[in-house]
């Protein structure tokens, strides 16, 4: 495994704790400024910046993964419903169909918002290593 994607890994780890998104990047900024050195920190942070999406769509679904997949939730929910209460194994196709996509689009904003949590901590890593130097001059 690299480091970038153990770097996400660390971050996606770091989601699942309830904080305060400046306490999730202080935590990652620990953890990254330990074991990664400098010259694979920026190599790192410009494949993460090259790897996200710059479309409308991909924006969307990192910033609001959860509100872009409850229609398909809603929609697997209806077919097991319908499909229960009046026995036809035909509306048993919108949860086959509707339950990978939410999940699928669920896990891929998960991913990105780990993927820019990564990226902010290493720009907050190179704004402190940049300060003591203007602080000399």
């Amino acid at each position: 495994m690299g480091q970038l994607e153990r770097l996400v890994l660390i971050a996606e780890d770091e989601l699942t704790q309830y904080s305060t998104d400046a306490r999730k990047r202080q935590k990652l900024r620990q953890k990254i400024g330990i074991s990664v050195q400098t010259a694979e920190r920026t190599k790192v942070k410009e494949d993460l910046i090259a790897e996200m999406p710059n479309n409308f769509f991909g924006k969307l679904i990192e910033e609001q993964r959860q509100a872009v997949a409850l229609p398909f939730w809603g929609i697997a929910g209806l077919g097991l419903l319908f499909g229960i209460s009046f026995r036809q194994p035909l509306d048993f196709m919108g949860p086959a169909i509707c339950v990978p996509i939410a999940f699928n689009l669920q896990k891929w904003g998960w991913r990105l918002q780990a993927k820019r949590l990564v990226i902010q901590a290493i720009e907050e890593i190179e704004a402190e290593a940049d300060k003591p130097a203007q602080d000399k001059s």
